[in-house]
């Protein structure tokens, strides 16, 4: 008699999508074989995300609710916002009810430190709960850490409460806000790469000037590519002012910033105000292709790869673009130096400093020697140390040790 699979639900109540998700596709791809897996996602979610998760072959179910993520810049919209969270885990709650959570592993995309009654509840259920901190929580007020190490304190006691990490900056950093022996067994389940993408989309016959040609780029252009959300935490105006630095005496280079949503009408008048014109496009990645491998294969179109981020934890896309043999640029904070060794795997600059950035860019590009080392010494690197099979595998061990007849 064959077993039933247990349940293994991901769960994100908000509608952006970015490198969470493909940090819970790369588990969902591994653990597939053994366990019913199903993500749980807001009704209004991009249909490119509900694209990319219907074509590895998993069940969505979706939630008539979401997050409000909008900047809170007043008292007023500051709880509006709170109370819209309360009022998604209230109704998170209710919808968690159809599953048998003592027998499944609920793997759920949120803060603790402002979600703790809803874990707290979750547990009372006896729920098997997972969430990964991908960065380490920072405020500048001594009573808020206060706040919110006495509640991950009370969260480490729950039974059925787990904390991964995804990279080790953020296990490190964390370790005063947890009980001794809880942190101790956080395990570090790293944002990765699937090597089997990446060497489907290196052995496509596509040659870059027909890759750049299909997006309407010209083939002698330097191109310099971004890709992830256009936010403030990922240095997008440090970008555009490095952009603006080099225009005048390098009209041939050409900065790309590829992002899963539109900007809002004050972003676009803010990147006009840059007055950058044919220097600087913003692309929409449903508009390059309908597969993650054709997004891949998009990143080929640039010479370098620039980050110039303030938070991160270890961003998926600089992983990939490493993988696929671009050299980048990105900053020395939190967790990149885990995969970018400067002027080895590539080159780090300072957060904030577009000086900096404009001078790293023209570095490589006057010197293709050092572009083609920093490019296969990061994809080496890479390939070999960020696997996300291997990551993978160590998450669902993590889940199997919540059941007595684990192996």
């Amino acid at each position: 008699m064959t077993k039933n699979k247990r349940k293994l639900i991901f769960f994100w109540s908000y509608l952006e999508w970015g490198g969470a998700q493909i940090y819970f596709m790369a588990i969902m791809k591994e653990a597939m074989s053994e366990w019913d897996v199903v993500a749980l996602l807001p009704r209004d979610s991009s249909p490119e995300i509900i694209r990319f998760l219907d074509q590895i072959g998993v069940k969505c179910e979706f939630l008539d609710f979401h997050l409000d993520l909008d900047a809170a810049p007043t008292v007023k919209r500051k709880v509006e916002r709170q109370w819209r969270r309360i009022r998604a885990e209230a109704l998170s709650l209710r919808f968690l009810r159809r599953y048998d959570l003592g027998e499944s592993i609920l793997h759920i995309e949120t803060s603790p430190w402002q979600s703790w009654i809803f874990l707290t509840l979750l547990s009372l259920r006896k729920a098997n709960v997972f969430v990964t901190m991908h960065n380490a929580i920072t405020t500048n007020a001594a009573w808020r850490r206060l706040v919110w190490r006495a509640r991950m304190q009370f969260l480490s006691r729950l039974p059925g409460f787990h904390i991964f990490a995804s990279n080790k900056d953020t296990k490190n950093r964390i370790k005063g806000l947890f009980a001794p022996a809880f942190w101790e067994n956080i395990a570090v389940t790293y944002t990765c790469v699937d090597v089997k993408q990446i060497s489907a989309v290196v052995k496509r016959n596509n040659d870059v000037g027909n890759i750049r040609s299909r997006h309407g780029f010209n083939k002698t252009d330097f191109i310099v590519l971004c890709v992830g959300q256009f936010i403030e935490r990922k240095g997008r105006w440090i970008y555009l002012e490095a952009a603006k630095r080099l225009q005048k005496d390098h009209a041939d280079i050409k900065f790309v910033w590829l992002t899963p949503v539109n900007p809002s009408e004050s972003e676009k008048k803010r990147i006009a105000g840059f007055h950058l014109g044919d220097n600087f496009r913003l692309m929409l990645s449903a508009n390059v292709g309908g597969t993650r491998e054709d997004i891949l294969e998009f990143f080929r179109i640039a010479d370098i790869f620039a980050l110039p981020s303030f938070v991160e934890g270890l961003p998926i896309a600089l992983l990939e673009a490493s993988a696929l043999g671009l050299p980048c640029i990105s900053t020395n904070v939190y967790a990149i130096p885990e995969a970018i060794e400067d002027n080895v795997t590539g080159i780090l600059i300072e957060p904030g400093d577009a000086a900096a950035l404009a001078s790293a860019i023209l570095k490589l590009k006057d010197n293709a020697p050092l572009r083609h080392k920093l490019a296969e010494n990061g994809s080496k690197y890479v390939l070999k140390h960020f696997d996300e099979r291997a990551a993978s595998q160590k998450a669902i061990a993590k889940y199997k040790e919540c059941f007595d007849d684990a192996l």
